[in-house]
Formats: C-alpha cells, sequence, structure tokens
C-alpha cells in the first residue's frame, strides 16, 4: 500500500455551488469553510501528516472587490473561531504566499494562530493564500541566485515557500475541472492526481477517503522499473 503523507486539495465550486442555489457568492464559500473543516477531521482519522488547501490564489485577486473582501472576513473569522480547535488537536496552522497584499489585521492573526500553533503534532494544516507556482518559482529562483556560488547555497527546494514540507503525495481538485490552474508547480512533479466533478461545499469526509482509497491502488514508479 502507497505510503501517504502529504494530501493537498484545490478547492474548486463554492461559486457555482451558490449559484445553482440562487444564493450569493459570499455563501458558497462560507459552505465550502465547512467542508474544510470535515477534510481536516478526516485526515487526521486517516493518519495523514499534512493538509494543504489551495484557499486564494494571486489570479484570485482579480475578482470583484466585494467577493475578495468577503473571502477575506471569512478568511479572518474562521481564523478565530478554529484556533482552540487547532490548540485542543495538535494542529499546527500555516499560511504560505505572498502576504505582502493581506490587510494587516489578517497577517496579525495569522502570525499569532502559527505562533500559538507551533507545537502542533497530528497535523501541519496548510493554507496556500495569496499564491501560485509561477510566483513560488521566481521568488525561489531570486534567493537561490543571491546565494549561488557561496557558502550559504542550498538545494533550490530550499527556498521554495514550501520548504521543509513534503512534496504532495495527492492532490484532489473537485468542481469538475482537470488541471492545477498554477499551483505547486514544482512540488508535484510527481504528485497522484484525483479529479472529480463533486462541487467543494458537497465534498466531505466520504468523498475525502474516496480519494484516499483511489490513491491507495495507484503504482508510484517514479521512473523506476520494479
Amino acid at each position: 500500500m502507497e505510503q501517504l503523507s502529504h494530501v493537498t486539495i484545490i478547492m474548486d465550486g463554492n461559486g457555482r455551488w451558490a449559484q445553482e442555489r440562487g444564493l450569493s457568492r459570499s455563501e458558497g464559500h462560507a459552505e465550502g469553510a465547512k467542508s474544510l473543516r470535515a477534510c481536516v477531521q478526516a485526515a487526521m482519522k486517516a493518519g495523514v501528516k499534512y493538509l494543504s488547501l489551495y484557499t486564494f490564489s494571486q489570479e484570485n485577486w482579480k475578482r470583484p472587490e466585494k467577493e475578495v473582501s468577503a473571502i477575506m472576513s471569512l478568511m479572518s473569522s474562521n481564523i478565530v473561531d478554529a484556533l482552540p480547535d487547532f490548540l485542543e488537536n495538535k494542529i499546527r496552522f500555516r499560511v504560505i504566499g505572498d502576504r505582502s497584499r493581506i490587510s494587516e489585521e489578517l497577517n496579525r492573526q495569522i502570525e499569532d494562530a502559527e505562533k500559538q500553533t507551533a507545537a502542533g503534532s497530528d497535523l501541519t494544516m496548510i493554507l496556500l493564500f495569496s499564491y501560485s507556482g509561477k510566483w513560488d518559482i521566481e521568488q525561489a529562483a531570486g534567493r537561490f541566485a543571491a546565494d549561488y556560488g557561496t557558502p550559504a547555497a542550498k538545494p533550490f527546494e530550499s527556498y521554495l515557500a514550501t520548504a521543509g514540507i513534503p512534496d504532495p503525495d495527492l492532490l484532489i481538485r473537485t468542481g469538475g475541472e482537470q488541471r492545477i490552474s498554477n499551483y505547486m508547480l514544482w512540488q508535484c512533479a510527481y504528485t497522484e492526481f484525483y479529479f472529480t466533478d463533486k462541487l467543494w461545499p458537497d465534498f466531505r469526509e466520504d468523498e475525502f477517503n474516496d480519494a484516499l482509497n483511489s490513491f491507495r491502488g495507484r503504482d508510484r514508479r517514479y521512473g523506476k522499473v520494479k
């Protein structure tokens, strides 16, 4: 059976889910937050050590200002609400991405939650927020070039924003699309993909376990012959 340490999810379909029900896109994002909590619980039951979630891409800044504002507010309130659960369940919380465009208040909340949960050992939950794979490689290349040829130089992957986190074993994308949308371009070189038509607000524990079961049937050879 394939070992499964890191699961990452592209959470797609909040807007379409809301539209189908005559709701606002913001209500779709709020319902999607419930799926996030369900998947965190399912990951812990399954013994997954890292769960990362593509929460907000750099391209998402181009969405209507009202929707972006609602996402920022939801992020803020969810951090506050979830912090006691993180501490109780030994979950380490991290946010990775270009945080220069995020408000000072939200950055403070993120930093506080990261500090308070730093000792969490049962699961590391990572939100990729204001993130893109191209941005990650570009910033890593700049830092790598600055160190190149010096005693401080390290392997290239050490300069990525995800340094210290194992590459994903499994990438799940909900919502029916079959692409990775500028997400973890370097890290997903040998990741197994699982695509589902389920919209993110309908993706809960049973659907998460279906994805894990699919992964366990894969034969990962990494270019080798068994």
